[in-house]
């Protein structure tokens, strides 16, 4: 797979990631061995850039990851993240006090059966942590050789000014897609003058644009989709899979699916951005690394840019409480 650079510091990766959350965390119960079986087709196909984080599990995806690439450690580009605090396995806080991050990383590092991590990222901002001190607690950690690139998750503006004055800032991973456009406004254009990479979670939506999203009610309790995102209940529901059917009909259009097709837009919209579609399925894996190698007209790229303008899907992303906290830091 073609590769592509992450900030200017020299990080390099495949043009698509894999997300691992989902073979360990939210989406219900998992099966391991189909993960296991993934994660090596995954390898095998020349995408070997994995996104983890200690609380998905919390724990047992750093570890089925660990599992998969002991004896190949040199075979992958291994993200992971801190920034929670973690009590009987539940998250009841943020936490990215300087001590508790260098905690993090070594035990990160013991899970992963690896004595470094490619990519560090503070996972969502704490407000009572000076980020100046977050990047330098990162920075140290570099410079011993326990991590080597630094990113920021679902951070502002500001946020990302501060932490970059203080240890280049490699990465930002934050929600991206056709379905969701809002950090073009500021955060975009702020990542391009600081050299900074972009990292897409969410590049399909949470699903939904891959046009056989369902209903939150119809999930079963226990499963985050039930409840963490307003966009797929009620009214907003229906609004939306309109939107997913006009992805579809341009996909036909490009022969390619819809996945494909949504994965290809934000490959167009810059080399600095790398999605991170996640998966638990070896044919939905195949079909998504698919779209590194699709070649679609610009006229269809730029017809589904207008139609998918930012603001065109209904309804916030998360919850009330969720979406407080996220826009606390870019006000």
């Amino acid at each position: 797979m073609r590769t592509r650079r992450l900030g200017t510091q020299g990080l390099e990766v495949p043009a698509l990631g894999l997300g691992c959350m989902g073979m360990s965390y939210a989406y219900g119960p998992s099966d391991d061995a189909e993960s296991v079986r993934v994660l090596e087709r995954a390898l095998a196909l020349g995408c070997n850039f994995f996104d983890t984080a200690e609380v998905y599990g919390p724990f047992e995806n750093e570890r089925l990851l660990g599992r998969v690439l002991k004896g190949r450690r040199d075979k992958a580009i291994i993200a992971t993240k801190f920034g929670f605090r973690l009590e009987n396995g539940t998250v009841t806080g943020a936490n990215s006090q300087p001590s508790h991050i260098r905690e993090v990383v070594d035990a990160s590092l013991a899970r992963l059966g690896t004595d470094y991590i490619d990519l560090l990222y503070q996972h969502r901002v704490d407000p009572d942590v000076p980020i100046e001190d977050v990047a330098g607690t990162v920075g140290d950690l570099v410079k011993a050789g326990k991590v080597r690139y630094f990113g920021l998750s679902e951070a502002g503006e500001r946020t990302i000014r501060r932490a970059h004055a203080v240890h280049p800032v490699s990465v930002l991973q934050s929600e991206y897609s056709l379905w969701h456009r809002d950090i073009e406004a500021a955060i975009l254009p702020c990542l391009r003058e600081l050299g900074v990479g972009l990292v897409p979670f969410a590049p399909l939506g949470r699903g939904f644009l891959t046009g056989t999203a369902r209903r939150a009610e119809a999930f079963p309790e226990g499963d985050s989709r039930r409840t963490s995102d307003p966009r797929v209940q009620g009214e907003n529901f229906d609004a939306n899979m309109r939107l997913a059917n006009t992805l579809a009909v341009y996909a036909g259009k490009a022969h390619v699916t819809p996945a494909q097709l949504a994965l290809v837009w934000l490959l167009w919209r810059g080399d600095d951005i790398v999605p991170i579609p996640g998966t638990r399925r070896i044919s939905r894996l195949e079909e998504n690394l698919g779209a590194a190698d699709a070649h679609i007209e610009r006229e269809i790229l730029e017809a589904l840019d207008a139609h998918f303008a930012a603001g065109a899907t209904t309804g916030p992303r998360y919850k009330e409480s969720a979406m407080m906290a996220l826009l606390a830091d870019r006000t």
